[in-house]
């Protein structure tokens, strides 16, 4: 069975980090373009990163230059690294293949809450 696992999230303070990881079991992710999404309460989900099978990222405007996506293909695992985080970046958030296209199902995500 395929499965998508997030882990990571937690409480923080604005300004803090949180680092982010995403397992594949029965996917290997190494072969898949990956992104990184978060949907925030009342509001649809956004893509907020990307990364190649290459390597090559792309990021939303809104985490440039403070999140950074990475891949351990070795574990085969892809991570966010959430750096100088806002509340707004409060949200849960996601990882799959990019573009979606309705497989694999998405996973429980992993809840990132940023207090003010």
């Amino acid at each position: 069975q395929v499965q998508l696992v997030e882990s990571g999230g937690g409480l923080v303070q604005a300004g803090g980090s949180l680092r982010l990881s995403c397992a594949g079991v029965g996917i290997d992710l190494s072969l898949n373009r990956m992104g990184w999404y978060r949907q925030a309460p009342g509001k649809q989900r956004e893509l907020v990163a990307q990364i190649t099978t290459d390597g090559a990222t792309i990021y939303a405007e809104s985490v440039k230059g403070r999140f950074t996506i990475s891949r351990d293909n070795a574990k085969n695992t892809v991570h966010l690294q959430m750096n100088s985080l806002k509340p707004e970046d409060t949200a849960v958030y996601y990882c799959n293949r990019f573009p979606y296209n309705r497989w694999p199902n998405w996973g429980q995500g992993t809840q990132v809450t940023v207090s003010s």
